[in-house]
C-alpha cells in the first residue's frame, strides 16, 4: 500500500520560507515522478511543481523563482522549498506520486496546511 506522508507545513510571516517533506512508502520511489499541489479555500486544486524521476522539474508560471522542488532518492522523500512566502500562498498542500511507466498508477497524501500572515 502506497502512502505519502506530509510535513512541514505551518504558519509563517510574509516574506518567510517553509520547506515542506513529503515521505513515501509502499512504491519504488525511484520509479515515480513525484509533485506537489496546492488547493485554497473556493479554489481547485492546481499544481506547484513536479519532478521527475530523471530530476527534471517543472513550475506552476507565478511560482517560478520563489518554490524549489528536490528529492533523494535514497530517503524516498520530495521537497519543497518556498521562499518569501505571500498570503495568496495560504492553501492546502498536497503531495503525488505517479509511477512513471503507468500514469494511472497515482497516489495522494493527506495535505498539510501552509498559512501565511499579512
Amino acid at each position: 500500500q502506497v502512502q505519502l506522508v506530509e510535513s512541514g507545513g505551518g504558519l509563517v510571516q510574509a516574506g518567510g520560507s517553509l520547506r515542506l517533506s513529503c515521505a513515501a512508502s509502499g512504491t519504488i520511489f525511484s520509479l515515480n515522478n513525484m509533485g506537489w499541489y496546492r488547493q485554497a479555500p473556493g479554489n481547485q486544486r492546481e499544481l506547484v511543481a513536479n519532478i521527475t524521476t530523471k530530476g527534471s522539474t517543472n513550475y506552476a508560471d507565478s511560482l517560478k523563482g520563489r518554490f524549489t522542488i528536490s528529492r533523494d532518492n535514497a530517503k524516498n522523500t520530495v521537497y519543497l522549498q518556498m521562499n518569501s512566502l505571500k498570503p495568496e500562498d495560504t492553501a492546502v498542500y498536497y503531495c503525488q506520486a505517479r509511477s512513471a511507466y503507468n500514469p494511472a498508477y497515482e497516489y495522494w497524501g493527506q495535505g498539510t496546511q501552509v498559512t501565511v500572515s499579512s
